[in-house]
């Protein structure tokens, strides 16, 4: 088989740089390790930029996120004795829009066959070869027959433990990463939502985020040790656990109820410099991870996929090559500054093991500032809307 584009992993990335491509008439498969359901059992993040609704708009995919998804104009910090809203509408002019990643790619496959954007899922061992050169090509096996795809360029957009990146030669000064010695411990239930805005709230005891995915549905953490077991962790005692954490004008509020699921996720923050090698490009979790503090992973991900459909776009359509040099100076010069929010922010609301009574005194300054001056409460929401493209 041959095609212009074989983009690897048909998680959201994937899937809109497919439909960004097929809407330029551009020939583009998608190959994805894992099946349809499993793909749409991954519980992910759900805040979505201005960026990330407006690509959603112009290809023609946001009927069900207009409906169901839910603006949110602001957002609040708590720290045990009050709750700082950042107003992020009347700082930046722009909102956010609560709707969940599972809701995102359920929306891009049903409307893949619409637009002629074929995928094969249940790809097994998937190997890219010659990606140095301007003739790469895919390999996997399935249905117990082993495929081949030619293409021009690959799109890598199947994520950290993908084959995509594993594909570029080491080197070690391309990697920059930080490992946070927490995870974060999440309840999704059907359960009203404890406040209108989502809170994020650094406690004595630790973080906790109050999140929502619908008016019935909440999104709950806790940062927990890397050595916690989930079986440790009935549903009562996060329940508790929350309820210390967030304080008890919003512990008044939670309504609580059985785990739909619940999970516990590793944080850290990892950049991978070249994205970018011959005929293959990196886009979103293949190049790139930040803590979930600030809701910046997908968000990232798709100003990604808006670079690179663009430069693969030119290249097609116009033998406009300037896009596809360009792409991860571009697209790294955003990368870093997201990392460097939600690094920030992460480092702002979590209890660290090497803290000192100094560096608890820093961070109860960082939010005294933040409470009562509205250039940091309006830099801190600029970066939450999403910075420029």
């Amino acid at each position: 088989m041959k095609t212009q584009v074989a983009i690897i992993g048909a998680g959201p990335a994937g899937l809109l740089l497919g439909h960004a491509l097929r809407a330029e008439n551009i020939d583009c498969v998608v190959i994805e390790k894992a099946s349809a359901d499993y793909v749409l059992g991954r519980i992910r993040a759900g805040v979505l930029e201005e960026t990330t609704t407006d690509l959603l708009r112009q290809l023609g995919l946001s009927a069900r996120l207009d409906k169901e998804g839910i603006r949110e104009e602001g957002f609040a910090f708590a720290d045990g004795e009050r709750l700082v809203r950042i107003d992020i509408l009347a700082l930046t002019g722009k909102h956010t829009t609560v709707y969940g990643q599972t809701e995102i790619t359920r929306d891009l496959m049903d409307a893949a066959a619409g637009r002629g954007l074929e995928i094969f899922y249940e790809a097994a061992e998937v190997a890219l070869h010659d990606v140095a050169g301007d003739a790469p090509f895919v390999t996997f096996t399935r249905d117990g027959r082993e495929q081949r795809i030619d293409c021009r360029f690959i799109a890598g957009c199947d994520g950290f433990h993908g084959v995509s990146r594993q594909s570029i030669p080491a080197r070690a000064d391309r990697i920059f990463e930080r490992v946070y010695p927490f995870g974060w411990l999440g309840i999704l239930a059907d359960v009203p939502p404890c406040h209108d805005d989502i809170v994020y709230a650094s406690h004595p005891r630790g973080f906790a985020l109050a999140s929502k995915r619908s008016p019935t549905r909440s999104r709950y953490y806790i940062d927990v040790a890397l050595d916690e077991r989930l079986e440790d962790w009935s549903d009562d005692r996060l329940w508790d656990e929350l309820s210390i954490r967030l304080g008890p004008d919003l512990a008044a509020n939670i309504t609580t109820g059985p785990a739909l699921e619940k999970s516990i996720a590793p944080l850290r923050s990892f950049v991978f410099e070249t994205m970018r090698h011959g005929s293959l490009f990196l886009a979103g979790d293949a190049a790139h991870i930040v803590p979930p503090t600030g809701a910046k992973g997908l968000n990232l991900a798709v100003s990604d996929v808006i670079y690179l459909a663009r430069a693969l776009t030119g290249y097609f359509n116009r033998h406009d090559n300037d896009g596809l040099a360009s792409y991860a100076e571009i697209a790294l010069a955003r990368v870093w500054k997201a990392s460097r929010f939600s690094a920030s922010l992460t480092r702002l609301l979590h209890q660290f093991p090497e803290d000192t009574a100094f560096d608890r005194r820093m961070r109860k300054a960082e939010m005294d500032f933040i409470a009562s001056n509205t250039a940091a409460q309006k830099a801190i929401a600029e970066n939450y809307v999403g910075l420029p493209l």
